[in-house]
């Protein structure tokens, strides 16, 4: 069916993974356009260095030489001009989980990293290990790797490690993205309610995970966090594998003898001693899974350890951006209240005895809502500042829906936490520049650019 595809047309082109998909499908012979609105460096760089044809834009002319395959991006939705184009001229279609599927996974090994937290991380750590063994594995992380340099790379090895978002796959495939990704190692790292646009609640998410386990095969291996309660019910499973990693006495890949460092974290198990240049205990899960999936596959304690001893973290995770005047300005994706909890954790670790401020902008999905309104007050407990920033695209939620601001300052005060409300990142940065101290840290939470609140800070504290 896949034999006469000759052209491939990407709506929504300029995201990494699909124009790093993008990039693959023109190296290997494809003829390749694609579209989008945001169309600006370094993904719009990236696609001209490798002679991809992109158009600014969404017009049904983008299809006038009617491509034997649409690929279209998560972001589409009805009413894109060439979504409807698609629909109505009833050309091939897929989304990216399922070109993936059946242009770079089918007929190799793949190993997936899900789970609410920490996948980023695992994906790069475990990458990594494969690369130091000479695998050189293909791979798909939804952030840059500082080692690899990017997010994506296809190669012709038989791996295949990739980040499994359970985030919903296309406007006309509403299951999560690792459903389409043929398991052969399946990781879950943790599992809790998030992206609350798409999952009403911690059952559906379980569900979900619940179908991404059945398609792991007889030879696969399930590897779950064993310390997780609201996992433990879908690890108990008999047509694959089950190895449970953790910190309890139970797993099967067990971590003991902690030691968590400013600038790494040590753990034993009872073959070997590691330590890994990452700080915290949700740090050493992730190695632990790592540790786990490349034993699976036969590479050594010593190849892990090399490999560890090399790591170099992912961009936006504890992220350092710079130091001006004294103050350490930390860059953070952080945004489920679990996430922001460890990291919180991890910094006072890295930095001990200093003052930290967290700078928080609710702007997912998630946090925009008042989900999460009753656990935030004490994901920052580990905060000596909080500054809580205005809800990102606001007017889009209905006020009784949106994230009440006011009564997460009032709660947060309430807990003895020095918090402010702050609705701008101009206001935000003022406030900084005048209280911050030389010796202070101030991590800020956002998966978004946050109108370049770490340049402008860093700017203004260096002028001080």
């Amino acid at each position: 069916m896949l034999s006469d595809i000759r052209s491939v047309h990407f709506v929504g082109i300029c995201g990494t993974a699909m124009a790093s998909a993008a990039a693959a499908m023109q190296a290997r012979g494809f003829r390749v356009t694609g579209s989008d609105t945001n169309v600006y460096p370094p993904m719009s760089t990236f696609l001209a260095e490798r002679k991809v044809e992109v158009i600014s834009g969404y017009d049904e002319k983008n299809l006038s030489h009617r491509p034997d395959l649409v690929v279209i991006g998560n972001a589409m939705s009805r009413g894109n001009p060439e979504v409807e184009a698609v629909l109505e001229r009833k050309l091939r279609y897929c989304s990216l989980p399922e070109l993936l599927k059946e242009f770079f996974i089918r007929g190799k090994r793949s190993l997936v990293v899900s789970g609410t937290h920490g996948k980023t991380t695992t994906t790069s750590l475990l990458t990594w290990v494969f690369e130091c063994a000479g695998l050189n594995p293909s791979y798909l992380i939804g952030g840059i790797p500082t080692n690899l340099g990017a997010g994506a790379r296809f190669t012709d090895s038989e791996w295949f490690i990739i980040e499994g978002d359970e985030y919903d796959t296309a406007f006309f495939d509403k299951r999560s993205k690792f459903i389409h990704y043929l398991p052969e190692v399946a990781i879950i790292n943790n599992l809790e309610l998030d992206h609350a646009d798409i999952f009403p609640d911690l059952a559906a998410v379980q569900k979900s995970f619940g179908h991404f386990i059945r398609l792991i095969p007889r030879n696969g291996l399930l590897l779950g966090n064993g310390d997780d309660l609201n996992l433990a019910s879908l690890l108990n499973v008999t047509h694959c594998p089950v190895k449970r990693f953790g910190l309890g006495e139970h797993n099967a890949v067990r971590g003991f003898n902690l030691r968590l460092c400013p600038t790494a974290s040590a753990f034993e198990l009872p073959s070997c001693k590691f330590q890994v240049n990452l700080v915290g205990e949700l740090n050493v899960r992730n190695a632990l899974a790592v540790v786990g999936a490349a034993k699976h596959y036969g590479i050594s304690n010593k190849q892990i350890q090399q490999a560890f001893d090399t790591f170099q973290s992912v961009k936006r995770r504890m992220e350092v951006r710079g130091v001006a005047g004294g103050v350490t300005v930390v860059d953070d994706f952080g945004h489920h209240p679990t996430a922001i909890r460890e990291t919180l954790k991890a910094l006072r670790i890295k930095y001990p005895g200093q003052k930290l401020w967290a700078v928080f902008e609710p702007r997912t999905q998630s946090t925009r809502r008042n989900v999460f309104q009753g656990d935030f007050p004490t994901a920052f407990g580990e905060a000596d500042q909080v500054i809580i920033a205005e809800v990102a695209f606001a007017s889009a939620l209905a006020p009784e829906e949106r994230l009440d601001t006011t009564k997460l300052e009032a709660d947060l005060k309430a807990n003895g936490k020095a918090a402010r409300f702050l609705p701008d990142v101009d206001a935000i940065v003022g406030h900084l520049v005048q209280h911050a101290q030389g010796g202070d840290v101030i991590c800020v939470f956002t998966n978004g650019g946050f109108g370049n609140i770490h340049a402008k800070l860093i700017g203004r504290l260096a002028q001080r």
